[in-house]
């Protein structure tokens, strides 16, 4: 492990800071940047519209770089052609006038080089603009170098330059800026040898690219100009085109999103032959048919709820009759012979089975319609939560099972329906009991500020991955041969996942193989109120690790870290 770098007391002062600032900063940026990030997740056309213009922009760009810099390169090629082919003929003419000179004392030879630099420029360059002829003689110290106008070359012919020409004898050239007039100006210079008898000279000759410079600068700026109306030209068509596009599509998503809000009657606008106008006949058929498939599914939904409730409460007047004639036989038993009184207490057990699946299936029916209520008041859910373990003692007793209850010594009060609650806690302790495999179950109460959480935890077969979300489905069964000799009628988790539907609740399931399982029931104190959190976890703290499952009926229930 590395040893921490010591730094001094300042030093990690001014790094705090920073680093404050720098959050404060990223705070801030990520504040004022919110809307337009939205707005480039929410925009698929200004998605588009933004791409186009990037790459519209990089490659009208690069072209226009391309073509200024080629631009710039021919018009400078033109010049050093015109430059060197008008320097052929200076030299030639130099040397025509200095070939008459022996030596280089001669006294006139000063005038001659005069007379012949004066000739050989063209124009003064500080009103015209016009070309430098400079002539010197490095080799001969005592020669005063002679230059066609008043102007300091110092800054356009160089020590370089003047060495390439004068001790290698080479003809040289180059581009320098220097102030002439009062003016910046670009010349492009050249230099060669002039011979002579005496020796050679060398020839200077610097000719403006003003012109050059000129042409050079209206190509860029055409350019920059056609590149921009270009990008800008690109940006407009693809909005355009991006809107033909993204308005069919944004019509067909709220043509579905009102289709999803029940209003089945919404159709998309069909315009001409096109791609678009295909696909909003196909989404329009689309519709239609699920319209006709729902409202069919509709209809068989009513017809079976309602033959559930017809049936249900049909059955109830000649169940009246049996149980009666029912309870008179069971309780005449002892008077029978053995199989009579056995067959009575069977036909007892079957009318109270059967007895509580109509009860089931007439509060699902309720549940379908819509027509249940809650009557929800204050109540203490301690002794409720005693009352069910207390009632079901019995069933524990002869499953072997003990129940462990685990409740405040205060008072738990919440505003739900104590009934409903009590038929919850009634399904979920019994399952727990039936299925736990002749070990404890416990059965924990806990409350915080918004929410009461019961867990029922046993510790039998458990449930494998998936059936921790078949297990509020209605007639499910874990084990159906099993169930059907102990179990109840297939609906009491439904029914209780409806409950706390009801009450605005959580009825969550955990379970893994061999471990058993866990149900936690969350209520809000408040009625009305929306939960956040539990005051309970739904995974047991107890559990090995394996393979687990957790489920809740409320889609929206926050995940929990537990």
């Amino acid at each position: 492990m590395r040893a921490p770098i010591w730094l001094p007391m300042p030093v990690r002062r001014t790094l705090r800071v920073l680093r404050r600032y720098s959050r404060v900063l990223g705070r801030r940026f990520e504040h004022w940047s919110a809307p337009a990030r939205r707005q480039w997740r929410r925009s698929l056309q200004l998605r588009v519209v933004a791409l186009t213009l990037v790459a519209s922009s990089v490659l009208v760009g690069a072209f226009g770089f391309f073509v200024a810099q080629n631009s710039a390169r021919i018009l400078l090629n033109r010049a050093h052609d015109e430059v060197a082919s008008s320097m052929n003929s200076k030299v030639k003419y130099a040397v025509s006038q200095l070939s008459v000179y022996v030596t280089a004392d001669d006294p006139t030879l000063g005038r001659t080089i005069n007379t012949t630099v004066s000739n050989l420029a063209d124009g003064d360059p500080a009103e015209s603009g016009g070309s430098i002829v400079s002539m010197r003689a490095d080799n001969f110290p005592g020669f005063v170098p002679v230059t066609s106008a008043d102007v300091n070359t110092d800054e356009l012919i160089t020590e370089d330059l003047r060495r390439t020409v004068a001790e290698e004898g080479k003809v040289a050239e180059q581009v320098r800026t220097a102030e002439v007039g009062g003016n910046r100006v670009k010349y492009l210079v050249y230099g060669t040898t002039v011979p002579s008898r005496f020796g050679h000279l060398e020839l200077y000759y610097l000719v403006p690219l003003t012109t050059e410079d000129s042409a050079a600068n209206q190509i860029r700026t055409t350019v920059l100009v056609t590149g921009l109306a270009l990008v800008i030209l690109l940006g407009v068509v693809a909005g355009l085109v991006t809107r033909l596009v993204v308005l069919p599509v944004r019509g067909a998503a709220r043509t579905a999103q009102r289709l999803s809000a029940g209003l089945l009657d919404q159709r998309m606008k069909v315009d001409g032959e096109d791609d678009l106008a295909l696909l909003a006949a196909s989404f329009n058929q689309m519709a239609a048919n699920l319209q006709r498939q729902i409202v069919r599914l509709e209809e068989m939904s009513r017809l079976q709820r309602r033959f559930t409730s017809d049936v249900s409460h049909e059955l109830r007047t000649p169940l009246t009759t049996v149980r009666m004639a029912a309870d008179l036989i069971f309780s005449e038993r002892e008077e029978f012979d053995p199989a009579v009184a056995r067959s009575a207490e069977l036909l007892q057990a079957e009318l109270d089975r059967f007895e509580s699946l109509l009860t089931d299936l007439l509060e699902i029916s309720r549940f379908d319609a819509g027509f249940a209520a809650l009557d929800a008041e204050h109540t203490d859910l301690v002794p409720i939560v005693q009352r069910v373990t207390d009632r079901l003692t019995g069933l524990a007793d002869r499953a072997g099972v003990t129940i462990e209850l685990r409740v405040p010594e205060t008072p738990v009060i919440a505003e739900v329906d104590p009934r409903r609650v009590e038929r919850v806690l009634r399904n979920l302790v019994g399952n727990a009991v039936e299925h736990g495999e002749g070990r404890p179950v416990q059965v924990t109460l806990a409350c915080d500020d918004g929410a009461v959480a019961i867990t029922v935890r046993d510790h039998g077969i458990g449930l494998k991955p998936g059936e921790e979300r078949l297990v509020f489905n209605r007639f499910w069964r874990a084990d159906p041969s099993r169930a059907r000799q102990t179990g109840g009628t297939g609906l009491g988790l439904s029914i209780s996942a409806e409950d706390a539907r009801l009450h605005g609740g959580w009825l969550e399931a955990w379970g893994a193989p061999g471990e058993g399982a866990q149900f936690r029931l969350t209520l809000p104190v408040r009625a009305g109120d929306r939960l956040l959190s539990a005051p309970l976890p739904l995974i047991p703290r107890d559990r090995a690790p394996a393979i687990e499952a957790t489920a809740a009926v409320e889609p929206d229930a926050p995940a929990e870290v537990v």
